[in-house]
């Protein structure tokens, strides 16, 4: 398979063959004579320039007299060229990977990586280009060819990459060795009074650590250095006064951001490769936070980044055999951690969240990485630095050092949109666990059909915990973020917001609550709609936590029919939204009439299942609503306005039972997977209660049958069966 044309950052899979055949002589070509030096004493990797400007009547002139083909004609045309060359080969953990970045007329420009395999020859490099961003039909090329000289001297290095496939002629380029870097930052160090900096630790100083750690004086910048940054450093840490923190001596994200703007001596509203890195006591939020990237306040984010040191990193555990190294390695490590955020590196556990770099993006949650929790792994903290080589992942230095620049240099592309959730007051070892779930094999979903979730709270500590009742319903307590591939996220908002009586209630160690969320429409309309990928993430906000959950992804599939197309314009309406959150309506006549043609219609789809529920429940009993027909066009209904009048409805159960029946009971393990486990249950209840109203005890105890067998096929936990046991039971008159 070859990549031809690819859409920005498309993904492509690499074939075994690396590349195709090209001509061997193409060093020679240049002049560019391989020196025999030992790989040892001389590296490889680093950061190539070609360049060129070329005047416009020299270009003319070659163009008429040239009758070889088109073959650069690209480069000619447009003379304010450059290339940059990531060579990835030796040095410390190289990723076997070039990457390559073509500029034209100063913006327009074309990114590619390879991954790379020794060729026949020596310093011979061959590889498929699998990645492509930015102006991809500039840049049709699906194979590269490295040639490499190395020399002591590093004006003596170049290399030659020669570009094939994609249906393009050959085109070769001659890079001069520039850096051993791929991009230059600048870090600046401030603190106050109060908190205690960790700029360098030294690496055996606690005996918990791998036996093949290296014996040295790590600094943070030494730690970015080897992620591939050429890294200075400005003067000695300013001392910022406690008075930015205002009476409180707390620091908030928004005063931290006006320090910022007075004590950095590179601040500026634009993208740089530059960060602040500032040491406080605490944040307003408390000691269960060490250290945030908090700078997303105005349009460049990711310049500044907060370790506090009155917090829990510096304590450590109970019995610890050298508590005053693990304090210093802990809080290096958070100074580390924070620092990769605004670099635009997610948690290991996030990297598949939002719309990843790298489509496919794997989630990496026991990586030994800065990027990781150390609470989080298996085996715990001890766990962690007993096998942590002071690194990044090699998904991590992939990023970092061949990603597109504007995904990493700080202040360029904005923080969530290609790496990460909002920064959240995630704890090292959270009480909870929070699931947002579709109970089907693959998350894929049909055109129209409407998504709802299953959400699973579960308490993960050793102890019980107390929670609010409606700690699920309660959504102005949770962050929901929807994302849908190539598109800015979105904060889902529902049609409405309830006002419960607070109860609590008693979770015990281990034990799970539940509740569902309609999620494909809301008060921005349609949030999950048009076919695609689509990645949706909660954070439920407690007291002293934010529980942050999985990223979910799903996809939509494209209309299977003309009739789906046709009807999507007026299923995805305001009305239609409103009648499927609320389980029906008396009064949107329009949206009712549109869910009615989609059952007649698309009788056997999915979303004509949920069209029937949302039909069928006004419908099984009598209904209330305002009869304003009498009141002038534009005239505002008051309390005591006599002309409005209260109309009961009556029911129209034999109509409402047949869509219940074939909505939920004629094939149900559909139903269940369709509507959630959650909403499922919900309403054959709601449907049995309707029945044993009427005096039909005998259905309704069938219907909680059905139920019952549905649920325990689909592996639902014990104690919800023994409830649908015992409705089932009452409704046989105990039998």
């Amino acid at each position: 398979m070859r990549v031809q044309d690819t859409p920005a950052g498309v993904m492509q899979q690499v074939p075994a063959n690396l590349a195709e055949p090209v001509e061997q002589d193409s060093i020679e070509a240049l002049d560019l004579p391989i020196l025999p030096i030992p790989p040892l004493l001389v590296t490889a990797s680093g950061l190539y320039l070609w360049n060129t400007s070329v005047p416009l009547p020299a270009i003319a002139s070659k163009l008429a007299l040239d009758d070889s083909g088109p073959t650069d004609q690209l480069d000619i045309v447009f003379p304010l060229t450059s290339e940059r060359l990531c060579l990835d080969i030796d040095g410390r953990y190289p990723q076997m990977t070039a990457s390559g970045t073509i500029t034209r007329l100063l913006s327009q420009q074309s990114h590619w990586i390879a991954k790379l395999k020794p060729g026949p020859n020596p310093h011979q490099y061959l590889g498929s280009i699998w990645y492509k961003d930015g102006n991809a039909a500039a840049f049709p090329y699906t194979n590269v060819e490295i040639l490499v000289t190395t020399s002591i001297f590093p004006g003596l290095r170049k290399a030659v990459a020669i570009f094939t496939g994609g249906g393009a002629v050959k085109r070769v380029r001659g890079f001069q060795y520039e850096s051993p870097y791929f991009h230059p930052v600048q870090f600046e160090f401030d603190c106050t009074a109060d908190a205690k900096p960790v700029f360098a630790i030294q690496t055996h100083a606690h005996p918990n650590r791998p036996a093949s750690l290296p014996n040295e004086t790590l600094t943070l910048q030494k730690v970015y250095q080897r992620a591939g940054f050429d890294v200075s450093t400005s003067p000695a840490p300013s001392i910022v006064p406690l008075a930015g923190a205002g009476g409180n001596g707390l620091w908030s994200d928004q005063e931290m951001h006006d320090a910022m703007q007075v004590y950095w001596s590179k601040f500026a509203n634009k993208a740089q490769w530059a960060l602040w890195t500032f040491f406080a006591a605490q944040h307003e939020q408390g000691s269960s936070l060490g250290g945030i990237m908090f700078d997303d306040i105005g349009p460049n984010h990711r310049q500044g980044t907060a370790i506090f040191t009155n917090s829990f990193i510096t304590v450590p555990p109970a019995g610890d055999p050298n508590p005053a190294a693990w304090i210093n390695r802990m809080v290096f490590w958070t100074a580390a951690h924070e620092m990769g955020h605004a670099f635009n590196l997610a948690h290991s556990w996030q990297k598949a969240l939002g719309v990843p770099w790298i489509p496919g993006l794997a989630n990496e949650p026991e990586a030994r990485s800065f990027m990781n929790y150390p609470y989080s792994v298996s085996g715990g903290q001890t766990a962690f630095f007993s096998n942590f080589q002071f690194r990044f992942s090699d998904q991590e230095l992939l990023f970092l050092r061949h990603a597109p620049a504007r995904l990493v240099q700080m202040g360029n592309a904005a923080w969530f949109d290609h790496h990460g959730f909002e920064q959240a007051r995630v704890l090292p070892e959270p009480s909870f666990k929070l699931e947002a779930r579709v109970n089907r094999a693959e998350a894929r979903f049909e055109f129209l059909e409407p998504i709802t979730l299953d959400l699973k709270l579960t308490n993960t500590s050793s102890q019980p915990q107390l929670i609010d009742d409606k700690i699920l319903e309660e959504l102005e307590h949770m962050t929901v973020i929807i994302k849908k591939e190539g598109k800015e996220a979105r904060s889902f908002h529902p049609f409405a917001n309830r006002c419960w009586e607070e109860k609590k209630r008693v979770l015990q160690a281990g034990q799970a609550t539940y509740q569902s969320l309609f999620i494909s429409a809301g008060r921005n309309g349609w949030d999950i709609s048009e076919p695609g990928r689509y990645t949706v993430q909660l954070c439920l906000h407690l007291e002293a936590e934010d529980i942050v959950s999985p990223p979910l992804q799903l996809r939509i599939s494209p209309p299977r029919s003309y009739e789906e197309e046709y009807l999507a314009q007026d299923l995805f309406s305001d009305e239609v939204g409103r009648i499927l959150s609320f389980d029906g309506s008396r009064v949107l006549d329009s949206g009712l009439d549109t869910l009615n043609d989609l059952v007649e219609r698309l009788p056997d789809s999915r979303a004509a299942l949920h069209a029937k529920v949302a039909l069928a429940s006004p419908l099984v009993h009598e209904g209330k609503s305002l009869d304003m027909s009498r009141l002038p066009d534009g005239q505002l209904l008051s309390a005591r306005d006599a002309q409005a009048t209260l109309l009961v409805q009556r029911a129209d159960f034999g109509t409402g039972a047949r869509l219940f029946n074939e909505a939920l009971l004629a094939k149900p393990q559909l139903a269940a997977e369709t509507l959630s486990h959650f909403d499922y249950h919900y309403y054959v209840d709601r449907f049995s209660d309707a029945l044993e109203a009427q005096g039909r005890q005998d259905e309704a105890a069938d219907a909680q049958s059905t139920l019952l067998q549905t649920l325990q096929q689909r592996k639902v936990i014990q104690p919800v069966l023994e409830s649908i046991r015992l409705r089932e039971r009452e409704l046989r008159g105990g039998h």
